[in-house]
């Protein structure tokens, strides 16, 4: 019983980092309809940019978490409007090709700056175990999980209960009724863009003190977040997150009864998804 909870708990924390990836990549996915392959790319150089900042700058962890998502914010925001832009009224397949260059351009460019080493991150700003009864946990983790949490929650409730939270769902759900009404979606395009890369970032920053910061972070990361993404949902911002949280449950509890079969189960569980639902759990059918 203690193994199994240890392992919940710990499928919980790798799925608090799902979440946010799958968060921001739904939101852009749902408003741009642009599948955006550098997400993992953007995680990379959020967790690089936390190392940098304390190498350079001098800079510990709390303000990594404020200065880097906001950096990767506006940087997402002139990469939608330099080059995404331009790209929007061709074929959608375009703007997957140009992100996915993106990461490759950006996976190397790391690569050779910091080879393929993990680089080492000594400012985490909480040390040492809290006691569950059952079992011990480190303190960071239960930070990060939740952190993130709070995040998912406040971006929930910015979606669902304020005005600006009203037009951004509606234009992510339903551009097309949405435009109709006279609302011009296109104002929101890039500061939404920018705020789904700035969650990539954040959860990058995240991983700093817990995770292993090279270069191939990113990559080995997206394909199961693409995965969580379709599983909850294209477009829907409630799918994304909890089958984000859903799928790191699923991975630990799978890492310790089926050892051999923990990282296909996801995609085992994709397939049964859209095998029923090809839309997601959570999608509507007109997106699919």
């Amino acid at each position: 019983m203690t193994s199994f909870l240890q392992q919940l708990f710990n499928g919980l924390v790798s799925g608090s980092f799902y979440a946010l990836l799958a968060l921001g990549l739904s939101v852009i996915f749902g408003m741009l309809r642009v599948v955006n392959f550098a997400h993992g790319a953007i995680y990379t150089l959020g967790a690089f940019g936390a190392v940098v900042l304390a190498d350079v700058a001098g800079l510990g962890f709390w303000w990594a978490l404020v200065l880097i998502p906001l950096a990767l914010v506006l940087a997402g925001a002139l990469l939608e409007r330099l080059l995404i832009h331009r790209l929007m009224a061709l074929d959608p397949l375009y703007n997957f090709l140009l992100t996915f260059g993106i990461a490759l351009v950006c996976q190397d460019l790391l690569r050779m700056r910091y080879g393929s080493h993990s680089q080492p991150y000594e400012h985490a700003p909480f040390t040492g175990m809290l006691d569950f009864g059952l079992f011990d946990f480190p303190t960071y983790q239960v930070f990060a999980l939740g952190l993130s949490l709070a995040v998912c929650t406040g971006v929930w409730l910015l979606l669902t209960r304020t005005r600006i939270g009203t037009i951004v769902r509606a234009s992510t759900e339903r551009p097309e009724l949405t435009r109709a009404f006279g609302i011009d979606t296109a104002r929101w395009v890039t500061p939404v863009f920018g705020f789904g890369v700035g969650l990539a970032g954040l959860a990058g920053v995240l991983a700093t003190p817990m995770r292993a910061v090279n270069s191939a972070m990113g990559a080995d990361l997206i394909v199961t977040v693409f995965a969580v993404v379709v599983i909850g949902g294209l477009g829907s911002v409630f799918g994304s997150v909890l089958a984000g949280f859903l799928i790191g449950m699923l991975q630990a509890l799978g890492s310790l009864y089926l050892p051999t079969l923990s990282q296909t189960l996801v995609f085992l569980l994709m397939a049964v998804v859209l095998l029923v639902r090809p839309a997601g759990l959570f999608g509507k059918e007109e997106t699919a």
